[in-house]
């Protein structure tokens, strides 16, 4: 994929309404049965598909600090992102055989942009333009970690977890979104609403595939059972980094943005579309689906683990 010069912020919302709800509510009822039941009964599938679009309502042109602030959130173009990539020990610590990774806290990796925006002064390379996807997801995922360590203390006090049960099945919801965003190829990508740039196979330039693929042939074509089906298949698992995971799970979505041309080219996603299409279609969505089902796990697991408790300035 050529790197061009020519950058605009993405603005487009992954999956529409409809996926995402999907998405949600499919991880949480696919969450294992020692999860706390708050989480994953019917109560909480049915919170987690109704606040699964809370943030796309949070970029409303009537709230523009808000709009600003949030919409590099939803995407991360990882052809551009990689110019901030920083060094790392091959294959130690979760380092990438290349010995390079993206920074694992937000301010570094804005430091490594501004650093790559030097030397590549042709280029926007702002996070406003290249996006802050993994981070928001990261910082999400220890919130809810952090309330699910509150609520096994409350818990064991005997004291009230309803409070808490809120403040994580919101930050569940929360957290649902973004990973849906990154299980969208193209909010992986730079290429994410028509082929820019060198186009020798001839791909659309029209920016129209991506609410094409993501919105109306999800909401014409796409079942819930079958997303659910690839899901309850993929055994739950604690994610050993997960910064780490998620970026691979990143990368994987962007290394399909090519396919997701290809098939909008064969008409794979044009009304009733192609089995391909729909195939390709609930595999991305059960990615998504499996990835936060896996994080939340993660969440509640890890939330045992003894930690320092912060007093304060000493």
């Amino acid at each position: 994929m050529a790197l061009v010069p020519l950058m605009t912020v993405q603005q487009s919302f992954a999956w529409g309404a409809v996926g995402h709800k999907m998405l949600s509510r499919i991880a949480a009822q696919n969450l294992p049965t020692d999860v706390p039941l708050f989480l994953r009964d019917k109560q909480a599938q049915d919170t987690m598909a109704a606040l699964a679009s809370e943030p796309d309502h949070w970029r409303s042109r009537a709230e523009d600090e808000l709009n600003a602030t949030t919409t590099p959130e939803h995407f991360i173009d990882m052809e551009w992102a990689d110019l901030a990539d920083i060094p790392c020990t091959p294959n130690v610590d979760h380092c990438p055989a290349n010995g390079l990774t993206l920074p694992r806290k937000r301010f570094d990796y804005i430091r490594a942009l501004q650093k790559a925006q030097l030397a590549h002064p042709d280029m926007k390379l702002t996070p406003e333009s290249v996006g802050l996807q993994p981070w928001q997801v990261i910082e999400v995922y220890e919130r809810i970690k952090i309330g699910l360590r509150e609520y096994r203390k409350a818990l064991a006090a005997h004291e009230d977890t309803k409070p808490l049960e809120t403040e994580v099945l919101f930050e569940a919801a929360w957290l649902g979104h973004y990973v849906g965003d990154g299980s969208q190829p193209l909010h992986a990508t730079m290429q994410y609403n028509g082929w820019t740039g060198p186009n020798p196979n001839g791909y659309t330039t029209e920016h129209k595939i991506h609410s094409q693929f993501e919105t109306v042939f999800v909401t014409a074509n796409i079942k819930p059972a079958d997303v659910d089906k690839l899901v309850a298949a993929a055994k739950p698992k604690v994610l050993d980094d997960v910064w780490s995971d998620y970026l691979l799970f990143l990368r994987d979505s962007n290394a399909k943005v090519e396919k997701v041309y290809q098939l909008e080219k064969t008409g794979a996603f044009t009304d009733a579309g192609t089995p391909e299409g729909k195939t390709f279609t609930e595999a991305r969505l059960a990615a998504g689906a499996e990835e936060l089902r896996d994080l939340i796990y993660t969440a509640w697991v890890r939330s045992a683990d003894p930690v320092e408790e912060y007093k304060g300035p000493q």
